[in-house]
């Protein structure tokens, strides 16, 4: 039972450490997000720049693979070139290390003053980059108090003697210690958390020699693991950085597993103490690690392209092509993606709008297949829009933020509705002229064509004003209301004159013609 609880208080602790780390990298990302990914894309002048801005995001996020997400992103859309990605992310293994050595200084006492000032600030927020300084301040507290709950139970784990047997029957088993730290690290999405997992064992003597160094070789392998599995359904060039990054530390830690021995006899020069001892070796491997790929990083690049080459995808236009899921806890970076793929949505209407029109005009029955695909596309894309932008965190949306989302929900919500009048209505109301054979009198084809030109002209408008946030731009376009009105009104006197003089065109698609004028009004309406 004792040795139950032990464990558990141990597990406890290593949680209570991971939900720390997860409030930082929350935190920093919703309140400084937006600026550490213009850091990202700004990686393009040299590859020594790329380096230490990989090192000073990664300390900020307190997390290498958040860091490797965000760079994966820019890859895969163009905006950052595989080397200096690849460069990146060696300041950022760099930096998670980092991390990992400023833990260790007993800061300890200043946990509960780091914990209230985080309450006391996040309360005092009613939302947005406030709210995100207080989560931060608080998960640092929170992760202070864990290492203090670590270093307490470490010391009972390391004297009970289950312990020493099974470190007993581990000592020679190096590959056997890297391999469990490894699966440890991805298991926790952080090296960070199992290293400092392991600093309390080793300073109560419970682990040390080769074992140790080889479990710290793990979990620097191990924490390249899940950017490749988050980056799996990403293009080949976001892969492509993943994959290197994980190729990289593999050699590294291939070179170091069979010479453990005697870089255990070098670490005493750098500092006594076994844990000490531990982070340092974490430190000397990364930079190691820098300092002879970074030359290197074109040969690797290059490796990288031949073993995961460009793959020629077919464009499915049903897939979102914005939606950048690593930006959704940067609630300012994912409304602008959310923002270019509402405007595609847009264009893809005025496209139905346009083959509507010339299926009336031309009676090309192709036409109205091509209309219910693109209506499958407004479908799919309106969907996806919405998921995505309700996947944001709403508390922590700041007002600006809070009124552009519920604008893009509106805009997808009306393209959407305005897809389906085309699709439901106007393409049935087509179909059903063209297997009648029947034709609008000319009169009334101009009608409905100077109706069609004005909506279209309405929509590019609104996707204008979408984009500009132009006020006057959006009262000009409030007005067109009645210009509507009047302009359905016309066209109908118009057609029911026609009627009365008895124009045999008229009598054929008069219900054709008045539900054409119906409908295009109530695009508008949406519009």
């Amino acid at each position: 039972m004792a040795s139950s609880l032990i464990l558990v208080n141990l597990l406890g602790a290593a949680a209570l450490l991971l939900w720390g780390l997860r409030m930082v990298s929350t935190g920093i990302n919703r309140a400084f997000g937006a600026d550490l990914r213009q850091w990202i894309g700004s990686a393009t002048r040299n590859r020594v720049l790329a380096l230490l801005i990989g090192l000073a995001v990664t300390i900020a996020l307190q997390s290498s693979t958040a860091t490797c997400l965000m760079a994966a992103s820019f890859v895969g859309r163009g905006l950052l070139g595989g080397v200096m990605a690849q460069a990146l992310m060696l300041g950022a293994n760099i930096g998670t290390s980092l991390v990992t050595k400023l833990l260790t200084f007993d800061v300890g006492p200043l946990s509960a003053a780091l914990i209230l000032a985080g309450v006391v600030v996040f309360r005092s927020g009613e939302g947005g980059r406030r709210r995100a300084i207080g989560r931060t301040v608080l998960g640092l507290g929170v992760m202070l108090l864990s290492l203090r709950l670590l270093d307490a139970g470490a010391t009972p784990l390391a004297d009970a003697p289950e312990m020493h047997r099974l470190l007993a029957d581990l000592s020679g088993a190096t590959v056997l210690g890297f391999v469990f730290a490894a699966g440890l690290t991805v298991l926790a999405h952080s090296s960070v958390a199992v290293i400092l997992l392991l600093v309390p064992l080793a300073g109560s003597g419970g682990i040390g020699g080769p074992l140790a160094l080889a479990m710290v070789l793990g979990a620097n392998f191990g924490s390249a693991i899940p950017p490749v599995l988050e980056t799996s359904g990403q293009p080949a060039a976001a892969r492509r950085l993943a994959v290197g990054n994980a190729a990289l530390r593999l050699l590294g830690c291939a070179a170091c597993l069979p010479v453990l021995g005697e870089i255990g006899t070098l670490l005493p020069w750098l500092e006594a103490g076994t844990a000490a001892q531990l982070v340092d070796f974490h430190v000397a491997f990364n930079l190691v690690l820098a300092v002879f790929f970074l030359p290197l990083i074109d040969v690797v690049v290059a490796v990288m392209m031949r073993v995961l080459p460009d793959e020629m995808m077919p464009d499915d236009p049903l897939r979102a092509h914005y939606l950048d899921a690593s930006a959704t806890e940067i609630p300012s970076v994912a409304i602008g993606c959310a923002t270019r793929e509402a405007l595609r949505l847009g264009d893809v209407v005025e496209g139905m709008l346009r083959r509507s029109l010339d299926l009336l005009r031309n009676g090309d029955i192709k036409l109205a297949a091509e209309i219910g695909k693109m209506d499958d596309v407004v479908d799919a894309v309106h969907q996806a829009v919405k998921l995505y932008l309700a996947r944001l965190p709403q508390s922590d949306l700041d007002e600006a933020d809070s009124q552009r989302l519920a604008e893009i929900m509106t805009l997808v919500i009306n393209l959407e509705h305005i897809g389906d009048i085309i699709d439901r209505n106007i393409k049935e109301l087509a179909e059903k002229k063209i297997k009648h054979k029947l034709a609008f009198s000319d009169e009334g084809l101009g009608e409905i064509t100077k109706f069609y030109d004005q909506t279209l002209e309405n929509l590019r408008i609104a996707m204008a004003i979408v984009v500009s946030g132009d006020v006057k731009l959006a009262r000009q376009l409030i007005a067109e209301k009645v210009g509507v009105r009047n302009m359905e009104r016309q066209a109908t006197d118009a057609h029911l004159a026609r009627l009365r003089v008895g124009r045999r065109e008229s009598i054929e698609t008069s219900t054709l013609h008045l539900d054409i004028l119906r409908d295009l009004k109530r695009i508008n309406a949406h519009i």
